[in-house]
Formats: structure tokens, sequence, C-alpha cells
């Protein structure tokens, strides 16, 4: 890749993750090497399962399985907090490392919304990347500061969801 950027899938709508996981899939297509890092998910799903088969395209989870984090305990906060912070200078140093052609940072918004990482902290770490590498961020919210640092902002903008008929998330669709 000649030139990487910053791209957001932001918004209220369905979608961020597996929009990010497409543009995954399609860059490991074309010969590029791709790490997709899942923050304040613990759960299976569907595209981790596939993602472990595709050839050049690696995976990881930074914090260990919780509930989500509106049913956190303060102390459970507090130890992925943690394990976040820890973590967050291991990335770091992957998204300097030109090892990857594409970074997924699925769900980092959550982490700036949740008081995990702050808002300056992601900044920095996007702002160091090679000028080759592109950077994918998923997450609702993200703040007009983020949103200034990117190249490429979608925003999924929720019109109508089978959720609130209690429809509960699926396997294979949600999930």
């Amino acid at each position: 890749m000649d030139k990487g950027y910053i791209q957001i899938y932001t918004g209220n709508g369905k979608g961020k993750t597996t929009c990010a996981v497409g543009q995954g899939i399609r860059a490991c297509g074309c010969g590029f090497k791709v790490l997709m890092v899942q923050f304040l998910k613990s759960w299976n799903t569907g595209e981790i399962d596939i993602i472990k088969n595709i050839d050049k395209f690696d995976f990881m989870r930074i914090g260990s399985p919780r509930d989500f984090t509106w049913n956190l305990t303060d102390r459970e906060k507090s130890e992925l907090k943690c394990e976040i912070t820890t973590n967050f200078k291991f990335l770091s140093d992957l998204i300097t490392s030109k090892k990857y052609d594409m970074i997924i940072l699925d769900e980092i918004l959550g982490t700036i919304n949740e008081g995990f990482l702050s808002e300056d902290e992601v900044i920095d770490c996007i702002s160091k990347k090679p000028n080759n590498v592109e950077i994918i961020i998923t997450g609702r919210n993200a703040s007009k500061r983020i949103i200034e640092k990117a190249d490429l902002v979608t925003e999924m903008k929720e019109i109508k969801h089978y959720f609130k008929k209690g429809v509960e998330a699926r396997r294979g669709i949600e999930f």
C-alpha cells in the first residue's frame, strides 16, 4: 500500500464492526497483512471464527472476558481499565512496527467513552501510524477531534431496528 488513511465507522446504527471486518477481508484478498484489535467485547462472534481461518488476518482482544460495561462493578471497571492501558502500549508499538498494512481498532471509541483510554492517548497513537498503514476505527460517539484526525468518516445511523420490538441479538446476524 502506497498511502494509508484513517477511516472511522461510527454512529448508533448496526454494521460498524461488520464494515471493518469486510474491509479487512478485502485487504487480505489483495495480499495485505491485517490486524484486528477488539476492545470491550468478550463474547464469541461469527466473524472471529472465520477471521482465524484467513491467512494474513490476525486477531486479538484487549481485556479479559466480562459482561457489558454498564453491568460491571467499580472493581471490575478498574481491572478492565488496567488491562486496557497496559495492553495499549503494546498496541501502539504494533502500529509503528510496520508489521501490518491495515489495523482495525474495533470499539476503541467505546474505550474513550467509558473512560478507559483518553482521547489524547488514542489520537497520539493513531498519529504515529506509518504513512503506508491503514487504520480503521469503530464505535459510537466519535468526537470532533477524532473525526478531524480521520480521512474518511461514515456514520451508521439507526432508522429502524427490530430490537425495539423485543428481538434479541441473533447468532450469525448480530454476533
